[in-house]
């Protein structure tokens, strides 16, 4: 019997699919729920996984765009698996016997099928230019002869001339390569949202600095006994971060609302989005009810989510909402940015890298680490008291956390 495995809808709003990755090869023997493929959507990847037991025959290449329902592959579960040998190719005789007749007589009409007959090399002179890439050579004063040529039997192609570049001296043999590589899905789904962002809300940015001095000292302090009494989760920042975010949205409640035509969505709870890099690029999973987690509960939600999206498991669900986002670029040694709007909330907090720096305290010159903080916010929700007064909130729970935090009892608030 032969099975048509068809793309399973990842959501609602999700139309169609992109083949990522196939796990398999043409013909080889699948276990049924196992993984098959990797299928981008514009909010995810997904793994694909066998309906059912036998040899399968793929029905789609990589970087296909594959509308939901659509059939992807045909597995032969009248197959039996091959007793520890190779997986039988797909036109082997036990398979083509299963298939019905209408099949073999395509099979054996495509094997008599005469091969297309090339044209002949002479047809197209190593580094002649094509036409049109003559006349861009001519335009850029460049000799055909200084260039290779990629087409047929080293023909120039059009290609070839728009990537040339004029000598500007004694050429000294370097590699001139280029690629060009088809963005998955998920990256075109980013890059449209991103340029969205930027276009279609109103974006500044306000910036302030942090003294991290406070919160070195909490986690030196307690760190060790926090990650034996706690499963491994460590004490980190973000614990930090995510509860002086909560703290200054429950301030600032511009700050953690949306724009939905002509209305304002307001929101009585905190769903932090938690951007995280993933092997497939930039996630951004969603802390729920961040309001209400201790610092324990902050830092295991956000090491489980990391792991999903390291591990490519993360799924649309993860991701779907949040009210306001927080992006940790100091992690690559970013030391100011103006991070981009996740639409459509309305604002979002980045972080930077952690330097020693000479600051005035008290009328003395100290060095303590600073970290630059950024709020890019839409101002035609939130206006600049609102924008500022909520960094300024985050700046002083992170350099007073003791008591803006943790309620003068640091060992309760981490529940040691």
């Amino acid at each position: 019997m032969i099975l048509e495995m068809k793309v399973p809808s990842p959501g609602e709003s999700i139309k169609e699919v992109e083949i990522a990755t196939w796990l398999v090869k043409d013909g080889d023997y699948v276990e049924k729920d196992q993984a098959i493929a990797e299928v981008d959507s514009d909010k995810a990847t997904l793994e694909l996984p066998a309906e059912a037991s036998g040899i399968i025959t793929l029905k789609a290449e990589v970087g296909d765009a594959v509308a939901v329902g659509a059939v992807v592959c045909h597995i032969d579960t009248a197959a039996a698996k091959p007793d520890g040998a190779a997986p039988a190719p797909v036109a082997a005789a036990p398979v083509e016997e299963t298939r019905g007749a209408a099949e073999s007589s395509a099979a054996k009409k495509v094997e008599a099928a005469p091969a297309p007959v090339a044209a002949p090399a002479a047809t197209y002179a190593s580094g002649t230019p094509s036409p049109a890439a003559r006349k861009i050579l001519d335009e850029k004063n460049i000799a055909p002869e200084s260039i290779t040529g990629t087409g047929k039997a080293g023909r120039i192609t059009k290609e070839d001339a728009v990537n040339a570049v004029p000598s500007m001296g004694t050429p000294t043999g370097g590699s001139r390569g280029t690629e060009r590589t088809k963005l998955s899905m998920l990256r075109r789904k980013v890059a449209e949202r991103l340029v969205a962002a930027k276009n279609e809300t109103a974006m500044l940015t306000t910036f302030n600095e942090v003294n991290m001095t406070p919160i070195n000292l909490i986690r030196n302090e307690y760190k060790d006994d926090f990650k034996a009494k706690h499963g491994g989760v460590s004490l980190g920042y973000m614990s930090f971060f995510t509860k002086a975010v909560t703290r200054a949205l429950q301030l600032y409640p511009d700050v953690n609302s949306m724009m939905d035509g002509d209305y304002k969505v307001a929101y009585d709870f905190c769903d932090i989005s938690i951007a995280v890099s993933g092997p497939k690029g930039l996630m951004v999973p969603v802390v729920r009810n961040a309001e209400n987690l201790t610092f324990r509960g902050v830092e295991a939600e956000i090491k489980r989510l990391a792991l999903r999206a390291r591990d490519g498991q993360i799924t649309v669900d993860d991701m779907t909402g949040g009210t306001f986002t927080i992006t940790n670029g100091g992690v690559f040694g970013s030391m100011l940015s103006t991070p981009i709007i996740n639409p459509p909330q309305s604002g979002i907090l980045g972080m930077h890298n952690i330097i020693e720096r000479p600051i005035a305290v008290n009328g003395k010159v100290e060095i303590h680490p600073m970290m630059y903080v950024a709020l890019s916010y839409d101002h035609r929700i939130i206006d600049g008291r609102e924008s500022v007064g909520f960094l300024v909130a985050v700046k002083e729970a992170l350099e007073n956390p003791m008591e803006l935090l943790m309620d003068n009892n640091p060992k309760k608030a981490l529940e040691l």
